[in-house]
C-alpha cells in the first residue's frame, strides 16, 4: 500500500472514529446487540479506538502498530458480535 493510500485509510478510520463523538445515535443501533449494557459508553470507547487507530495508521513511523492494532481490534469487535449472537 503507497504511503498516500495508507494516509487515506488511516484519516478515514480516525473521521469514522470522530463521527462516534459527533453523531453516537447513528451508531447505537449497531453496537446495541454486542454491547448490550452501556451502548453510548461503548458507542464513545469505540469511537477513542479508532481514532487512535486511524492515526496510528495515518503516521509513517506508527503505521505498523496501526495496522496490528486495526486488526486486533477487528478481531475483538468480531469475537463480541459472535458471542452476542
Amino acid at each position: 500500500m503507497s504511503r498516500r493510500s495508507s494516509r487515506l485509510l488511516g484519516i478515514a478510520i480516525a473521521g469514522t472514529g470522530v463521527a462516534h463523538f459527533v453523531a453516537p445515535g447513528a451508531f447505537e443501533p449497531i453496537s446495541r446487540k454486542p454491547f448490550p449494557q452501556d451502548t453510548r459508553r461503548w458507542v464513545l470507547r469505540n469511537g477513542a479506538t479508532e481514532v487512535a487507530i486511524g492515526l496510528a495508521i495515518a503516521g509513517a513511523r506508527t503505521r505498523k502498530l496501526g495496522v496490528v492494532g486495526l486488526a486486533a481490534y477487528g478481531a475483538w469487535l468480531a469475537s463480541r458480535m459472535v458471542a452476542a449472537r
